[in-house]
């Protein structure tokens, strides 16, 4: 499963965003591929290459393209709680597209 993470600047909260939700979908049992961390400005053109966009709650709208497409876009409110991104994570189709349950 291809990660991409996405925020205002694309250094630091991207970056803590990118760690937690790789750390968390590891546990969960997710195989990712490829996990990368960007800003909005150029998430936007790369997105369409992903299967799930984590971002901050305010950005998750600039990424319609990926939903229409069959993509996950997760909006994250604490870039740092693990649980949160497990919980998002389980009210999303990703268990149901990448896990063999």
């Amino acid at each position: 499963m291809k990660v991409l993470t996405a925020c205002a600047n694309g250094s630091g909260t991207s970056l803590m965003l990118m760690r937690t939700a790789k750390k968390t979908l590891e546990k969960m049992g997710f195989n990712i591929t490829q996990c990368d961390h960007t800003s909005v400005s150029e998430a936007k053109g790369t997105a369409r290459n992903y299967d799930v966009v984590f971002t901050s709650l305010p950005f998750v709208k600039m990424f319609k393209d990926v939903t229409d497409r069959g993509g996950e876009v997760i909006g994250i409110k604490n870039v740092m709680s693990q649980q949160e991104v497990e919980e998002k994570v389980k009210a999303s189709d990703l268990e149901k597209k990448f896990l063999n349950k």
